[in-house]
């Protein structure tokens, strides 16, 4: 059947809705970004309104999932395999649901970190050994070792002897790992906060730094959301989405 005149578009047109290049166009073709295109008896390529939508919902779902992403989706989509395009749609929100788990569990363990008293004593210029850090931190010799396999602990040296000796940073640090293994936190939440206190210095600023990070995760699941929008209308536009599902009769309202 002869696509409607009206209904052509040339690459340049194309490309231009979106602001990218005629090459970009070709590409997205190539990649399954766009839908196959027909050609001229001459050998121009046809596109049209479809590959128009197709265009801005990719660049739609671009904006909250990435390229990447996005090109598995739409490509599955042109390939007739929705399930795969519904799997990696999925597998975007699911990445962002685990992206808030972690910022909230880490926001908890710096909430027990401020509620925390400080170090018990200030440690001295020279540092501290380590079994002073032991017994002031309420756990074992081994367990500091562990903690510095773990790389959590980063205990100096003293020259010529070699023993372990901790500043007062280190000190802190130690008090802080023994205060959230006792509130059964994970040594990867461990590790984030003793990570984000190092970086930015204080609890109080780390919070707020999560918290702004929090924020940043709403922008971008509401974006995915706004994707997801997209595809979904181009989808029914295709006539590729259906969701008039039979209901099983145990689950129909009284």
């Amino acid at each position: 059947m002869d696509v409607a005149s009206k209904d052509r578009l040339r690459a340049v047109d194309l490309a231009a809705t979106v602001g990218i290049s005629v090459q970009q166009v070709r590409n997205y073709v190539e990649l399954g970004v766009l839908p196959p295109v027909r050609r001229t008896a001459s050998g121009y390529r046809i596109f049209t309104t479809e590959h128009a939508r197709a265009l801005t919902v990719a660049r739609r779902l671009a904006e909250g999932h990435g390229w990447s992403r996005t090109r598995e989706i739409m490509a599955a989509v042109h390939t007739g395999d929705l399930p795969a395009a519904l799997a990696a749609l999925d597998g975007g929100h699911a990445e962002l649901d685990r992206e808030r788990a972690e910022i909230r569990r880490v926001l908890g363990a710096f909430e027990t970190v401020l509620a925390s008293p400080p170090a018990a004593r200030p440690a001295p210029r020279h540092g501290v050994r380590i079994g002073e850090v032991a017994a002031l931190v309420g756990v074992r010799t081994s367990q500091l070792r562990l903690w510095e396999e773990r790389e959590l602990l980063r205990p100096g040296r003293t020259p010529g002897t070699n023993y372990r000796v901790y500043d007062e940073a280190e000190l802190r640090a130690a008090q802080v790992i023994a205060l959230l293994r006792r509130g059964a936190y994970p040594f990867e939440i461990i590790a984030a906060v003793l990570g984000e206190l190092r970086t930015t210095g204080s609890a109080q600023r780390v919070r707020a730094e999560l918290g702004r990070r929090e924020q940043e995760l709403h922008t971008r699941s509401l974006r995915r959301l706004r994707g997801s929008a997209a595809l979904h209308d181009y989808l029914r536009g295709r006539g590729d989405a259906s969701d008039r599902h039979p209901v099983p009769p145990g689950d129909l309202p009284d």
